[in-house]
């Protein structure tokens, strides 16, 4: 009876140590638990991708619409239209709201740069070299600028300059970006046409 008992004893034990390495040796729950670590980082990089590209989108939209703007308020003006609406400063402002509303950006969400560029008076021009944050244009503009330096054997060439920053905010979850706004800044310089 005893080698009986021992001998049920000692195939129980082996069934359970085949068991024991039938389970150990099948990898069914292994995808289950790598899908499970991995899924996680990789939606998060497709999330960065996504949130990084609509940043650089808004960055090449805004300074398409600082170049238009130069470019706009830095060609002849019209000769019949009134005066108060035909300066190189409201040329460029307009062009340049005008290229943020055709890209489905709000032209009230872009402000001045900040700090606000610091650039040479013309010599032989005249216009506005600093922006003034008290008008109602949310652009700075500023004419009448130097574009090359006269000293280092340029010819002094005056223009134009239209710059303004707009806002980004990310949704980056668990990442210190999380709803962050940054400031994206666009700036253009183009050099005043005489007719």
């Amino acid at each position: 009876m005893a080698l009986r008992a021992s001998g049920a004893l000692l195939e129980m034990t082996n069934l359970a140590g085949r068991t024991l390495r039938r389970i150990a040796g099948e990898d069914r729950g292994a995808e289950i638990a790598e899908a499970a670590a991995v899924l996680p980082l990789m939606f998060m990089v497709l999330l960065g991708i996504f949130w990084f590209g609509q940043a650089f989108s808004i960055y090449g939209t805004i300074t398409r619409a600082a170049q238009e703007g130069a470019r706009a308020g830095a060609t002849p003006q019209c000769a019949t239209c009134p005066p108060a609406t035909n300066s190189a400063a409201q040329n460029a402002y307009q062009s340049a709201l005008a290229a943020l509303v055709a890209a489905n950006l709000n032209p009230l969400n872009a402000q001045y740069p900040s700090p606000v560029p610091a650039l040479n008076a013309c010599t032989t021009g005249t216009g506005t070299v600093s922006c003034d944050a008290s008008t109602s244009t949310n652009v700075c503009i500023q004419t009448g600028i130097q574009l090359s330096n006269p000293s280092i054997g340029g010819t002094g060439v005056c223009g134009i300059s239209v710059s303004f920053r707009y806002p980004f905010q990310f949704w980056l979850p668990f990442t210190s970006l999380n709803q962050q706004q940054i400031w994206i800044t666009a700036s253009a310089q183009e050099r005043i046409e005489t007719q």
